[in-house]
């Protein structure tokens, strides 16, 4: 087994929230299997699920046997921890095709064919689907009190807006996974984040008092930026490591534009890196900020393994085109998608087909698309040599063809070094 201690790597990457007494001692005994539970809520993981991930991934590392637990079972019910609503259930035929999309995601990044730690993926509507409800309240809802349930923070936060027996029996539910992988499976630790802390010591007490064994537990901090907003979330809504639902490119520029109160942070938790290359990125980011080598790092590292490194170089070229020198030919290698996203936002207007087709002056694709006000603004743009077409300075002969039409439909104008403006080639 590796050398490595678990604990000691979450304290020092600042990963560890809470600890059952007696874990570490677990953990040095030899190999032990635990887990961490995920619910199929949407049909992709998001960046905040990343942390989750990680520490099974360092649990692995450690010498450890991680098991990712897809809830089949737990995503009809709906977990009310750190929420403030009930929220909607999903159906049967959703949630599949939900568990199938994060359980490739998770193979990513955990070995599943390594040996005696292999990490193994379960999933918890294979043990509920044949449990009756009555058997469930006399073999579980016996073992654990209404006085006990209603002490958690998740129920007792909810008490003055309410919240159904749906969302209150989740404890219980939560805490017969923790019973079955801990008898069926010997799996001794269930690990989460800190607001599931309730939920799994409820799986403990049951394990206790059920059949008198004994299990642990431990938890990951919950993320919050230096400004106190949200992790994980843009103003265009959640990060997510599907390509279909966050492009690699916005992935990486989310990763890219941590602030320096924040990066130093991210890195330790959403990297590999040794505390020996963290600390002398940290010294390089001091001696020089406007370099940021540690929001480069950070978003190299963590692009290449959500996605690969061609995503990666392809963000990186894509970054270019908007803050560095590039030209045409960068320009005519990316894909329409990451096109209008680089340059989303930025004012668009339209020149139809038939005018490019014909030949169209840079001086009328300019004042017809709205880029300028008047053929005189125009001309004196041109004259001071600030116009670019597809990243390619051009004067007042040039005419417009339908062969300056790049991906997505568009030609792309600019004045000066950051005002851009896409010219729409409609039909």
């Amino acid at each position: 087994m590796s050398k490595k201690n678990f604990i000691e790597e979450l304290k020092w990457r600042g990963m560890l929230h809470d600890v059952m007494p007696g874990t570490e001692d677990e953990l040095q005994k030899g190999m032990v299997r635990g887990y961490i539970g995920f619910d199929p809520t949407a049909d992709s993981l998001g960046v905040g699920n990343l942390v989750q991930i990680m520490s099974l991934l360092h649990f692995q590392q450690c010498g450890h046997k991680p098991m990712a637990l897809i809830g089949g079972a737990t995503g009809m019910v709906g977990d009310p921890s750190g929420k403030s609503a009930e929220r909607n259930l999903l159906d049967e035929e959703t949630l599949r095709h939900n568990q199938a999309c994060q359980q490739k995601q998770i193979e990513k990044f955990l070995d599943f064919n390594c040996g005696a730690n292999s990490a193994e993926m379960v999933n918890n509507y294979d043990w509920f689907k044949s449990f009756g409800f009555l058997e469930f309240i006399r073999d579980v809802g016996k073992h654990i009190s209404v006085n006990y349930m209603m002490a958690k923070d998740s129920v007792k936060n909810r008490l003055e807006t309410g919240m159904s027996f749906t969302e209150f029996s989740y404890q219980l539910v939560q805490g017969y996974d923790f019973f079955f992988l801990w008898k069926n499976k010997g799996v001794m630790l269930q690990m989460g984040g800190s607001d599931q802390w309730g939920n799994i010591v409820t799986g403990t007490e049951l394990i206790r008092r059920k059949d008198g064994g004994q299990a642990f537990a431990l938890t990951t901090p919950l993320i919050k930026k230096a400004d106190g907003t949200k992790f994980g979330k843009t103003e265009s809504g959640n990060i997510w490591l599907d390509p279909k639902r966050t492009s690699p490119y916005k992935f990486y520029q989310f990763w890219l534009n941590a602030s320096d109160a924040d990066v130093s942070t991210y890195i330790r938790i959403f990297t590999l890196m040794t505390r020996e290359e963290i600390e002398a990125l940290e010294a390089e980011q001091q001696q020089d900020p406007g370099k940021r080598p540690m929001q480069k790092a950070l978003a190299k590292d963590i692009t290449c393994r959500v996605h690969s490194l061609v995503d990666y170089e392809a963000a990186v070229a894509a970054s270019e085109i908007l803050f560095g020198k590039s030209t045409d030919e960068d320009l005519r290698k990316l894909s329409s998608e990451t096109l209008l996203e680089i340059f989303e936002g930025v004012p668009q207007g339209d020149v139809t087909r038939d005018e490019l087709s014909a030949g169209l002056s840079i001086v009328d694709a300019l004042v017809k698309s709205g880029f300028m006000k008047s053929n005189g603004e125009a001309r004196r743009a041109l004259q001071e040599g600030s116009i670019s077409v597809n990243k390619v300075k051009v004067d007042a002969e040039r005419m417009l063809s339908t062969a300056d039409v790049l991906a997505g439909g568009v030609v792309l104008l600019q004045r000066g070094k950051k005002n851009y403006f896409l010219l729409r080639a409609g039909l």
